[in-house]
């Protein structure tokens, strides 16, 4: 009997220290599991397999081993990204519908589409900056230039040759950066509008168009395959994943300095200011994960969080960046 005493209080106080220690160990994600809805759904305006897909399904991840409850990746195609926006903003401002968005339907698509079908000072919120989108050009292996300062002096030289760009979206930061280009370079690259990157790029590592922008992300697997070939990247740094392709900016193109796009999160206009806060807090929380910054670099992607303050003033920013390209060079798109 003397020693019921002492095993009873041992007893109890390995209680308390696991109790302590379940506290403890999962407390941040306690924290996320507080803040989200649940379920909450993230809507992606591209088919599954893409860039925008991947990023969605990365942070899903992330958020669910933060504590998350139920996180769900939708995918809703179609309009360059616009129908699964207009979805987002028609659904209930609570939080629980979210919209992946890339930032040329905040900083382009207002500019130039006669009506974009949505108004982003009215009808849309910003929550988060997730990742930085590097952009690039590429080209088939078996071409015979190796930069993009290679290719316009080759375009000179060929001006019948049919020198043109392949693009996935018309109205794009690819497509108002190669008529930049041949406003100061005076050349005449046409840009070709397709169905999405994938049919593009099997065009450009067959020679049927010479060059292609995209997403790094997008050119990955073809590049990896010894397909296609990097002619320089968008923005002012080299890239972790192509540590040996330097910018378009370095190689006298400055009209690439900002075609770096973004995705982000946006919730529709009515979502309360607290709930706007806790989904900022949870998705810049899961961008500070080791292994999601790992598994995003490897396809291209920067890991970039911004709040919201930051990413209106980003959006804003950028919206008169291109404004004077749009003003220029007069594209419309209906």
């Amino acid at each position: 009997m003397p020693l019921a005493l002492p095993i009873r209080r041992r007893f109890l106080l390995l209680l308390a220290c696991c109790a302590a220690g379940a506290a403890g160990v999962p407390a941040h994600a306690q924290d996320t599991a507080n803040i989200l809805p649940d379920p909450m759904t993230i809507v992606v305006g591209y088919a599954p397999g893409g860039a925008a897909d991947t990023t969605a399904r990365t942070f899903a991840e992330q958020l669910r081993k933060d504590g998350a409850g139920t996180v769900i990746v939708e995918n809703r195609p179609g309009a360059s990204g616009r129908i699964g926006l207009k979805h987002v903003l028609n659904a209930k401002p609570d939080g629980k519908t979210v919209y992946l968005v890339p930032s040329p339907l905040l900083t382009i698509f207002p500019l130039t589409y006669k009506n974009p079908g949505y108004d982003i000072e009215k009808d849309l919120r910003a929550v988060v900056t997730l990742v930085n989108i590097p952009t690039a050009i590429v080209t088939g292996a078996s071409q015979p230039f190796n930069d993009m300062k290679g290719f316009v002096e080759w375009a000179k030289k060929n001006p019948k040759a049919g020198a043109s760009l392949g693009v996935a979206t018309l109205g794009s930061s690819g497509h108002l950066g190669i008529l930049a280009l041949n406003e100061s370079q005076n050349t005449n690259i046409e840009p070709v509008a397709y169905r999405g990157a994938s049919p593009m790029l099997v065009d450009v590592s067959s020679g049927v168009v010479p060059i292609g922008w995209d997403a790094v992300a997008s050119m990955m697997p073809l590049y990896s395959a010894g397909k296609i070939k990097f002619l320089g990247v968008s923005g002012t740094q080299t890239l972790e994943a192509l540590p040996n392709v330097t910018t378009l900016a370095e190689q006298g193109f400055p009209e690439f300095k900002a075609a770096t796009s973004f995705y982000g999160i946006v919730v529709p206009a009515g979502t309360p200011d607290e709930t706007i806060k806790n989904l900022e807090a949870a998705f810049i929380k899961a961008a500070g994960a080791a292994n999601l910054k790992q598994q995003l670099a490897a396809r291209g992607l920067i890991t970039w969080p911004q709040g919201a303050v930051e990413t209106t003033k980003r959006i804003r920013d950028e919206l008169e960046t291109w404004r004077p390209v749009v003003q220029r060079t007069g594209i419309s798109m209906e």
